[in-house]
């Protein structure tokens, strides 16, 4: 078996013309196909993403034995020079290649990714929902409501009050800890609440902030400071009653090794989709549980990444939830044939071999971006296929 082509496309979401998830699939001369996607939907980089996994593919994968899952990736991380410098883009890259391996394997064996890795070690995924922003304490406080009416068990939002950047120091801590009073007091304490600070404060704001909010025992508080320090994440925490949480943004095994050293944190949030793939995130999580950490990824892409993150949790002891938004109706549910569903606050894990979801092409065909062309597919012999 070998890999004959690999195939990018870039989509969009209406409504959300920064969001545009970079897919990947590849091919074999035994006619099986994996999925994949690259971690930079958001933000600016997708572009880069989709062209790394161009060159990657033209210079590693054509020709190559899709089985060898771990020779290719060290052969990605340590031969293109890049890759051991690390980044979101060579990562992202890598991950979104590793994702449609797994998948390729899984069909040709038959056999779930998670049945490959291990087994079950749950029968369903619990999900974090995100689905919470934006608003006046009351409002916010009405949006938990609803998504607890909707059987998640948990959530995640962000406390910060509107405009809080151009409001007095004093004024912004009061009004995070409005919110989250607002929510606690709506949702109960049978609900779990999670906080997500997007580094949005300095170290000295966030300890105050933390110190006011413990009484309503935050689920955990995320990534309150910028996490290019790490050595100031560990200073943070050490002055923290919460637990914290880190890692949306890292890539590679060794980056989570100093933080988990150095910041000492009690949840690990890896993107698959860009920290290193579903084999490599699984080592990420080995790391974690041994210094009792647990995993609650960060997953706000398409239902790809989700599929390859229900994958790891069903098989990994120490996978606590997965970042989720309800993904089987439009426009996400454009992307796959059969999204994997949250049932009752639950992934229900799929018992299809591979990953578990089908790129549907026709239908994200009808959600183009393509502002500078697609990367086209590499042919078998490595030339490029024009479309």
């Amino acid at each position: 078996m070998k890999i004959t082509q690999v195939e990018i496309f870039e989509v969009t979401y209406p409504n959300t013309p920064n969001w545009h998830p970079v897919l990947i699939r590849i091919g074999t001369d035994e006619g099986i196909s994996g999925v994949g996607e690259v971690g930079l939907a958001y933000g600016t980089g997708g572009s880069a993403g989709a062209g790394m996994v161009k060159n990657l593919a033209e210079n590693f994968l054509i020709g190559a034995n899709p089985f060898r899952i771990e020779e290719l990736w060290d052969t990605m991380y340590r031969k293109t020079f890049w890759g051991q410098g690390g980044g979101p883009v060579i990562f992202g890259g890598m991950s979104a290649i590793d994702i449609a391996l797994w998948d390729i394997k899984g069909k040709r064996l038959q056999a779930p990714v998670w049945d490959l890795l291990g087994g079950k070690a749950r029968h369903k995924v619990r999900a974090l929902s995100i689905g919470v922003s934006g608003g006046t304490p009351d409002e916010v406080a009405a949006k938990a409501k609803a998504v607890k009416e909707q059987g998640f068990t948990a959530l995640k939002f962000t406390p910060m009050p509107g405009e809080w950047w151009l409001q007095s120091y004093s004024n912004v801590v009061r009004g995070s800890v409005a919110m989250v009073e607002a929510v606690r007091e709506t949702v109960g304490w049978d609900f779990d609440v999670a906080l997500e600070i997007h580094r949005n404060m300095l170290p000295s704001e966030a300890v105050v902030f933390i110190q006011e909010v413990a009484k309503y025992l935050p689920y955990f508080i995320e990534d309150p400071i910028a996490p290019d320090g790490v050595v100031a994440m560990g200073e943070v925490a050490e002055k923290m009653s919460l637990p914290l949480a880190v890692g949306e943004r890292n890539t590679g095994i060794w980056e989570f090794r100093d933080f988990v050293q150095l910041s000492k944190p009690h949840f690990l949030k890896p993107d698959v989709g860009l920290a290193g793939g579903i084999g490599h995130v699984k080592k990420i999580a080995a790391m974690a549980e041994s210094h009792h950490i647990r995993m609650a990824p960060h997953n706000f892409l398409s239902p790809i990444v989700t599929a390859a993150c229900v994958q790891l949790g069903t098989c990994t002891p120490n996978w606590d939830v997965i970042e989720g938004l309800p993904e089987d109706e439009p426009p996400r549910s454009a992307i796959v044939k059969h999204a994997v569903p949250i049932v009752d606050g639950y992934y229900i894990p799929p018992e299809t071999p591979g990953i578990g979801v089908e790129f549907d092409e026709e239908e994200a065909s009808r959600l183009p971006f393509d502002p500078m062309g697609h990367p086209p597919p590499i042919r078998e012999d490595g030339s490029v296929a024009l479309r």
